[in-house]
């Protein structure tokens, strides 16, 4: 049976300050260790949060996992000998939401730093389970804010009801080259292509040798 550490954490005297996951692991929101984060996880998580707090058109929310499989692909348009490991950061540049949500950007400024910390430790565990640093390098994290504010550009004209002249002055232009039809998958789909994306990526970064996290009786 899967186990995380956050399962000996808690007791009926303390707030639960863990989330179970569809694995089966535990994740310390706290103190979220490497071993209790999966890929699959993530990819579940996401694949069920909506960008823009689910106020776009179409069948299907636009998920953050779609979300953040085209800001790969912007990131690599922009810069194309972007290191496979880096292309992975650009996947997993949201990965944190899969506990904490989506919160749309005035609400994170309103919240403050006590927000930052705690996503910035989330973070950080995500890059230490999949063998990346835990700070992104500067200009690595500047290219993939590029990449995800172009993203923010095609789904707010397309999705989000934006005008396009809206869209140029909170985003900026699009990079030169690049164009996007969005078109909403569904949550299994979504969820199935970052899980397939993030094992392509990995590989070629040199990271498919990382053992599976899951503990076994």
């Amino acid at each position: 049976m899967a186990k995380g550490t956050g399962a000996t954490r808690n007791s009926r005297n303390t707030p639960r300050a863990w989330q179970r996951m569809l694995s089966g692991r535990r994740l310390d929101l706290l103190d979220p260790s490497p071993m209790d984060i999966e890929i699959e996880d993530i990819a579940h998580g996401l694949a069920r949060v909506a960008r823009w707090n689910g106020q776009t058109i179409g069948e299907h929310g636009f998920s953050v996992a779609q979300h953040s499989l085209v800001v790969e692909e912007i990131a690599a348009h922009i810069q194309p000998t972007l290191e496979p490991r880096w292309r992975l950061a650009a996947l997993l540049h949201d990965a944190s939401e899969y506990v904490i949500g989506d919160m749309i950007s005035p609400f994170k400024a309103a919240l403050g730093v006590s927000y930052k910390d705690f996503e910035e430790r989330l973070e950080h565990a995500i890059h230490a389970r999949f063998g990346l640093p835990a700070k992104t390098p500067v200009p690595i994290k500047k290219l993939i804010k590029q990449a995800d504010r172009a993203c923010a550009f095609f789904e707010a004209t397309q999705l989000a009801g934006f005008s396009h002249a809206e869209s140029l002055d909170f985003f900026g232009a699009p990079p030169a080259g690049y164009s996007l039809t969005i078109d909403p998958l569904a949550p299994n789909d979504a969820s199935a292509r970052y899980v397939h994306r993030f094992h392509v990526l990995s590989e070629a970064a040199g990271y498919e040798s990382v053992p599976a996290a899951h503990d076994t009786e």
